[in-house]
């Protein structure tokens, strides 16, 4: 594991080479998890929890060590769950 700066994201590649380093490609881990292979490589563009998640678990880490610009402020431990509440707007 790379020693980071604790205030920086880090870089897209650096995160693909952790996950590389397990065994897997983003892509093959999007589709272990029911997704498009294309579908976690989202994590590396812009916020989106559950990805974050799932990349985090498989490098061993919290997504707010990959990405602490995300989580500033947030003291978030634990995975969000699969299943949202939907809320019905009256119109």
């Amino acid at each position: 594991m790379i020693a980071r700066n604790l205030k920086s994201d880090w870089h897209p590649a650096d995160i693909i080479a952790e996950v590389r380093k397990t065994g897997v490609s983003l892509a093959q881990l999007s589709r272990e998890n029911g997704m498009a292979s294309g579908t976690l490589a989202n994590a590396l563009k812009r916020p989106w929890p559950k990805g974050e998640w799932i990349i985090a678990d498989r490098i061993g880490l919290l997504p707010r060590m990959i990405w602490p610009t995300r989580y500033k402020g947030k003291n978030i431990t634990r995975k969000p769950s699969p299943h949202r509440s939907r809320i019905k707007l009256s119109v």
